[in-house]
């Protein structure tokens, strides 16, 4: 433990940049690394200030890599803003590839389990899961009644706690209540609890319904690509079981979908239910007949139960979303150790969002296990930016205007710091959107930045789990697959418990190490997909799914 808190930081030696750890003033003495600069600017906590005195035109670095170019001179001890650089990335190119990885000790760790739900496939759940899928957005309608009708008869409709709410309000009206009155009466203890289960069923974790705008009316690569996402989640390891909704008439046709999961899964064994809508006769009778397989299907999945599993059955995503200036150096580092953690244990994981990893490419391709894999991740970069130059925009509009105010002023700078999610281990595979997940290591899939989207393509993918690091605060969570959401500051997870699982902010005040930490988030890994611990999202009913209409989405 420091004895004093750092007040700045220059993450690299190579860095001419250095990042604020608390809000400094103007005209006062810093020291950092054993340089005294005198601050020619207030520098708000999270943003940067020069080390050295640069002309117009040169180069910003931090996490030893270009992150922006000078619009103006700045001296040196000067704030960096969006009015002196702009943004800029250093060139990259395929070279002798080699990684040399040195995995962190996981000794302690290897004959830890943890209790997941064992498919035929070999594969294991976090969650023991039934969903119901439209083929076409005609079919959302029907989702929703279905949603409504299952869920309040299994006990699973997590707004019911809100409607509860929202009638003792009502009452209180009808009763002459005073709005003095109304104002003290809260939302009732329920909310910060984990969302109720059926009795009757203890081991089913839910039934998830997913609806889109997507399956018709679009190109047809677009309807393969949901396709592909849709069987990503029919045969994905926290899924039990599937009830497929189809108008009749669409694109994606229930051939294409059968195709895409013959594809991941051969042998697919689960229950799978199809209703045709213009074949089926009339609504009632279509509405009754799913409903009634999927009440059916949902009990006996509930008769299945847990059991025990190496770290090796974890797939873990890897994202990001709300970042702030301290999230390259708190929660995403500590993410990245444990990725190196189940990486090592023979796990996989899953780093995405190429958006944001503009600027890092080439420490990523130095990490790629051949040149085929390299090279694909170029291409996909390439084309990915190529598309959005087709349009009038680019990757560095990534960058949001809460991202800005919080000191993330270029896109490389939020991207190289986003990168760290990844660790340090080799890169084993370059996967394009919807593909699945095969090989332990660590992969690279190419998703937006885009927060839902991104999660959403991870869950396809066959992430079990997904760690999630935020420094402004989010509510995303995923339809199927457990998100447990880290904060990178201790202000944000004091300020909003019910969205926070997990603070790495000790990080910032220097009381707690990455590497600590990191153990403490497999740990926490461990104990949400066992199910002993529910996450933030999932008691807020936080069930996001929104796939990606393939085009350009930063």
């Amino acid at each position: 433990m420091n004895s004093a808190p750092l007040r700045a930081l220059r993450i690299d030696p190579r860095d001419n940049a250095a990042v604020a750890l608390t809000p400094l003033e103007a005209n006062t003495d810093l020291v950092v690394d054993g340089e005294t600069y005198r601050l020619l600017d207030p520098i708000s906590a999270k943003h940067k200030f020069a080390c050295v005195d640069l002309a117009l035109g040169d180069t910003v670095k931090m996490y030893g890599v270009v992150v922006g170019r000078t619009t103006q001179v700045v001296r040196r001890g000067a704030a960096l803003t969006t009015g002196n650089i702009a943004h800029q990335v250093g060139e990259y190119a395929i070279g002798n590839l080699n990684p040399i990885w040195t995995p962190p000790d996981v000794s302690a760790w290897r004959d830890k389990t943890f209790a997941g739900y064992h498919r035929s496939d070999g594969s294991v759940g976090t969650q023991n899961l039934w969903i119901v899928i439209p083929l076409v957005f005609c079919e959302n309608r029907n989702v929703e009644v279905m949603r409504q009708s299952i869920n309040r008869a299994l006990g699973f409709d997590s707004a019911s706690r809100y409607e509860r709410y929202a009638g003792s309000l009502v009452d209180a009206l009808r009763r002459g209540a005073s709005p003095a009155e109304l104002e003290n009466l809260r939302l009732e203890e329920a909310l910060q609890q984990s969302a109720a289960r059926a009795k009757d069923y203890p081991m089913l974790d839910g039934v998830r319904f997913l609806t889109h705008g997507l399956g018709c009316g679009g190109t047809r690569q677009d309807s393969q690509a949901l396709c592909g996402l849709l069987a990503g989640y029919a045969t994905h390891p926290n899924v039990a079981g599937v009830t497929v909704l189809s108008l009749g008439c669409q694109i994606a046709e229930v051939k294409m979908l059968e195709a895409e999961i013959a594809q991941r899964a051969p042998r697919f064994d689960r229950p799978f239910h199809v209703f045709n809508q213009q074949k089926h006769g009339s609504e009632s009778s279509l509405m009754s007949d799913a409903i009634r397989a999927t009440i059916l299907g949902a009990s006996r999945a509930g008769e299945q139960t847990r059991s025990p599993a190496g770290i090796d059955k974890l797939t873990l995503g890897l994202e990001c979303g709300g970042s702030d200036g301290f999230s390259g150096i708190s929660a995403n580092p500590v993410i990245g150790a444990t990725s190196d953690r189940i990486v090592a244990l023979g796990g996989k994981t899953v780093l995405a969002e190429f958006p944001e990893l503009c600027g890092a490419e080439q420490s990523l391709i130095d990490r790629c296990v051949d040149r085929p894999t390299a090279e694909r991740f170029v291409s996909l970069m390439e084309a990915y930016e190529a598309g959005a130059q087709a349009v009038g925009s680019a990757m560095h509009f990534n960058p949001s205007p809460g991202n800005i105010r919080d000191g993330l002023i270029t896109d490389a700078i939020k991207s190289t710091g986003a990168a760290k999610k990844g660790g340090t281990s080799p890169i084993v595979d370059v996967l394009d959107y919807p593909e699945k997940v095969s090989r332990p290591g660590l992969s690279l899939l190419c998703t937006p930045g885009n927060d839902v989207e991104s999660t959403t393509a991870l869950a396809g993918s066959h992430c079990n789990l997904i760690v999630f690091s935020t420094g402004l605060g989010t509510p995303t969570g995923n339809a199927i697959t457990p998100v447990i959401k880290l904060s990178s500051n201790t202000t944000l997870a004091r300020a909003h418990p019910e969205l926070i699982d997990f603070d790495t902010g000790s990080v910032i005040d220097g009381s707690r190490t990455i590497s600590d930490l990191g153990d403490d988030l497999l740990q926490r890994c461990i104990d949400v997909a066992s199910g002993e611990i529910p996450t933030c999202a999932d008691v807020l009913g936080q069930q996001d799914f929104l796939p990606w209409k393939r085009g350009v989405s930063l």
